[in-house]
């Protein structure tokens, strides 16, 4: 059924409660897992792929450590970095590369901060066409 799911981590503590649903999810499914952050720093959004920053430094050593936790696990898991605005880069990701699912952790904001602040969530569920799994962090 889901052959290959696509993992957004923001770097935070919010990664964990998708990044273990997902690892239940994947075995049971034996899907190959995707892991994909969006560096949005100025460097990144500025230089794109070009960029050379401890951020970008970071975000590579995070999604290699969350990579290595998956394969740990038996999971076939690949971790990608894109850089710019992380809702327009997780939908090109997706219209591009194509997944049957996509799992993201959300922070649970609540009605103001979401018109104010807008969600990443928000723009990509309404953007693509395949299943979006939103898990709020606790």
């Amino acid at each position: 059924m889901y052959e290959k799911i696509l993992v957004t981590l923001d770097g935070t503590p919010t990664d964990r409660a998708i990044i273990e649903h997902v690892k239940q999810l994947a075995t049971v499914m034996s899907s190959r897992v995707v892991l994909l952050h969006v560096a949005d720093g100025w460097a990144a959004r500025t230089y794109g792929r070009d960029a050379v920053s401890e951020e970008i430094r970071e975000d590579t050593q995070y999604l290699e450590s969350v990579r290595a936790e998956f394969q740990k696990t038996g999971i076939l898991a690949d971790s990608e970095l894109a850089y710019g605005d992380p809702a327009k880069e997780i939908i090109r990701w997706v219209q591009q590369k194509g997944c049957d699912l996509v799992a993201m952790s959300t922070h649970g904001h609540r009605f103001l901060a979401d018109i104010f602040l807008g969600t990443t969530a928000s723009h990509v569920q309404h953007s693509i066409r395949v299943p979006v799994l939103l898990l709020r962090a606790k």
